[in-house]
């Protein structure tokens, strides 16, 4: 049997959006995102974070300011009993400063790229998949992936995508539509 996962944005879904966050003392986690996060881990879903890192592109910081990031908050979660199976980032976008991610992936939201890779390194059903974000390409990419989607309008933007199967204050809200 085919594994499930619920598919997370990090920053404006999980924890605020500074703007290219990529500095621990940056690192807060959005109201009631804990609280949600731990619903969804007890309902057997695997959770994955997959995350558009354009500020690597733009050379706004590296990818060792960004896994020094991520460890920190895995670590965070983890102090909540939070566990994230996995998390997938895109370094690339094409007005980037760097040579070398300034390139058309396949990765970079809306493309459904890291949940695809997801999908294969975690033997995942897509269909019984759920994608949560805060902004439309979230949303785009959990869709073209073949996920059920929720928005929550926890980012900065709060432009609804009309796309989404559901809307959802915050990922405690969010978890309600999954379990």
């Amino acid at each position: 049997m085919k594994n499930r996962a619920i598919f997370l944005d990090r920053d404006g879904t999980i924890n605020e959006d500074a703007g290219y966050t990529h500095k621990i003392e940056d690192l807060e986690f959005i109201d009631a995102s804990i609280m949600g996060l731990e619903r969804m881990q007890k309902s057997g879903y695997l959770l994955i974070i997959v995350t558009n890192q354009a500020g690597i592109a733009k050379g706004k910081y590296s990818e060792k300011d960004y896994f020094i990031f991520k460890d920190e908050m895995h670590k965070r979660l983890k102090e909540h009993g939070i566990i994230l199976t996995a998390e997938y980032f895109c370094p690339h976008h094409m007005e980037g400063k760097i040579e070398e991610y300034k390139i058309d992936c396949s990765c970079r939201k809306p493309k459904p790229g890291m949940l695809e890779q997801a999908a294969k390194d975690f033997d995942l059903d897509l269909k019984k998949c759920w994608m949560i974000g805060d902004i439309p390409s979230d949303i785009l990419a959990g869709k073209n992936a073949g996920c059920r989607t929720i928005q929550v309008m926890t980012g900065k933007e709060k432009t609804e995508s009309n796309e989404a199967d559901f809307l959802a204050y915050d990922l405690l809200h969010a978890s309600y539509f999954i379990v």
